[in-house]
């Protein structure tokens, strides 16, 4: 039993100063956890509670489905991620370190070298495969912005599994194994989720799906049909190409287009004084060039043109996820001034790409299809030119799924509508394939007994994130409302009496028969506290049921409180712990 008297733990009136979102405010105020630094905090008792049942839970269904569990150091040598270039490739995100000897250490953010080099050190043939390996183990990874408590730390706890097949079809096994298994522990934290297409990035590999918690004000933005069971995260969105329509296009021509720092000012522009004979100009028929640099892991900086029609943004996020592990800064004045080829506002692609005698990268959005017509940059300030097709006028160097994903746009498989929601990430899978294998020299004899190089699965779970996750899905304007699965306790009962009208004693009891009965139990036994304050803090601490055990026993009831349900019952007393144990095991 958790005697609320003698419990660490101090609940809190009003928000954090730096909460954003509601996990944040309420796993605070409840006394869960503290704040140590930015992106760091410490877990309590009753969140320290939370974080193992999720925990439990993740075990024993990574367990069930046969994998097996290792744990690795936190601090790794810097050699090992040398070799696969992630020493340079995580930039800023590595937390490094020294020692007292001078070697190079650094706070492992993800532990793929590790798990590779662990079977290829006792595993080398065909008969030891397939196997799965996971581990429950702290990351660290240094944020620029650490936001949202739980949701974007610094420090964070993460289950985290490889799968080794001898080939293809093992991998694709294993990797459904995963994905089911992270079904069934989604399920049973309570947690609703939309498994969506995701971006393999700087990972690799041939496949990668993420599970979202579609809650409001997750990070992550996906498309579903409305239709079909397509879903992908705006990232990996596939564009739907347009059919253009075949026309005599005219020569392209120069327009002088002084006053126009805008689409809107120069689509106005052109219907004014250059109207089309078939219909009005549209922001759609303009190409926006936009000029970014990518920085390189070796230090390079290279500017970058992508081309996008005019009605919409360059989508960062997803350019960032496509040009990983190259990471995407603004282009500044000084860069405009390296590259006087770049007019500012007049980028025309008439004197971009590789070949060109500018040398600049240019990359399409797949809208701007080969034979289609647009108004762009003349490279030449005050100037746009008319009538540019693709192909005819102009190349690039290939594209990108660059523009920004709008609601309604085109399924890529059906072409119904799709529809935006934003999500937080809570697991992520990824078929590696064979790239850390071929990097780190895994092999095995196959049944030939000739060498063949392992193929890789990787698999994630963010288990102090599904903490927040979790609290984000289940709270209303009172408080938290766990889930039983992940509870710190099953019931709290509130002595709400004078102490010497029997409440305390019957409470007392009560608690014990329903720990016997297999209940966990928090006990508000504390004195010279109100019973204003009580009822706040058990609706605030969010267990699924809440007693009151008040001046309602002297006419023989007991008040139980279904949190989850969003109930109230008056129960007699004699039959309240019947009652409370019925209503406990229906959230089995």
């Amino acid at each position: 039993m958790i005697r609320l008297s003698q419990l660490f733990v101090r609940t809190l009136r009003d928000d954090p100063a730096d909460a954003e979102v509601p996990s944040h405010r309420l796993l605070v105020r409840a006394g869960y956890i503290r704040r140590v630094a930015p992106g760091g905090y410490s877990w309590l008792p009753l969140g320290w509670k939370v974080l193992r049942n999720v925990e439990r839970i993740v075990r024993q269904e990574m367990d069930a489905m046969g994998a097996q569990e290792v744990h690795f150091p936190a601090l790794l040598p810097r050699d090992v991620y040398e070799l696969t270039n992630r020493w340079t490739e995580y930039g800023d995100n590595l937390f490094r370190l020294v020692d007292r000897r001078g070697a190079d250490y650094l706070l492992g953010p993800t532990h793929e070298e590790m798990f590779t080099l662990l079977v290829k050190d006792l595993y080398s043939s065909y008969k030891d495969l397939p196997v799965s390996l996971y581990q429950i183990q702290t990351k660290y990874r240094d944020e620029a912005r650490p936001r949202a408590g739980l949701l974007r730390g610094r420090e964070f706890l993460m289950k985290d599994s490889y799968s080794f097949d001898l080939d293809d079809a093992g991998l694709q096994l294993s990797y459904d194994t995963h994905r089911a298994t992270y079904q069934r522990i989604f399920s049973r934290l309570g947690l609703p989720y939309v498994i969506v297409k995701a971006m393999s990035g700087a990972m690799g590999g041939s496949m990668s799906e993420e599970f979202l918690a579609p809650i409001d004000i997750g990070e992550d933005t996906f498309v579903r049909c409305t239709s079909c069971d397509y879903a992908a995260n705006t990232e990996a969105v596939t564009t739907a190409l347009p059919v253009i329509s075949a026309r005599d296009t005219p020569a392209p021509k120069n327009v002088p287009s002084p006053e126009c720092p805008t689409i809107a000012t120069l689509v106005a522009l052109f219907n004014k004084q250059y109207p089309r004979a078939d219909r009005q100009w549209t922001a759609a028929d303009t190409l926006k060039n936009v000029v970014i640099m990518l920085r390189h892991a070796d230090g390079r900086n290279e500017p970058l043109v992508i081309g996008v029609p005019g009605d919409r943004e360059v989508d960062m996020k997803r350019v960032a996820a496509q040009v990983s592990p190259a990471e995407v800064e603004p282009f500044d004045d000084a860069s405009f001034a390296l590259h006087p080829v770049l007019v500012r506002g007049y980028i025309g692609p008439q004197s971009l790409g590789l070949t060109s005698a500018s040398g600049i990268r240019y990359l399409l959005d797949p809208r701007v299809v080969i034979g289609s017509e647009w108004v762009t940059g003349a490279n030449q300030k005050d100037v746009h030119v008319a009538h540019l097709v693709h192909g005819r006028d102009f190349t690039a160097d290939g594209t990108i799924e660059a523009a920004e994903i709008l609601s309604g746009d085109p399924c890529p498989l059906c072409s119904s509508p799709l529809e935006i929601a934003r999500g937080i990430e809570i697991g992520h899978v990824f078929q590696l394939g064979r790239k850390y294998a071929e990097i780190l020299g895994l092999s095995v004899l196959d049944k030939n007994g000739k060498p063949a190089v392992v193929t890789m699965g990787s698999y994630g779970i963010g288990v102090s994130r599904a903490v927040a996750s979790i609290a984000e899905v289940f709270h209303d304007d009172l408080g938290l409302r766990w889930p039983r699965a992940v509870a710190p306790a099953d019931v709290h009962v509130v002595i709400a009496g004078k102490g010497n009208d029997g409440t305390s004693d019957f409470a007392e009891s009560l608690s014990v028969q329903l720990e016997s009965s297999g209940l966990e139990v928090l006990l508000d036994d504390r004195s010279g506290v109100s019973p204003g304050v009580k009822f706040k803090d058990a609706e605030l601490l969010g267990m699924p049921i809440i007693v009151i055990v008040g001046k309602g026993l002297a006419a023989g009831s007991v008040e139980v409180r279904d949190r989850l349900r969003n109930t109230i019952t008056e129960v007699p007393s004699e039959s309240v712990a019947a009652h409370i144990v019925t209503l406990a095991r229906s959230d089995d």
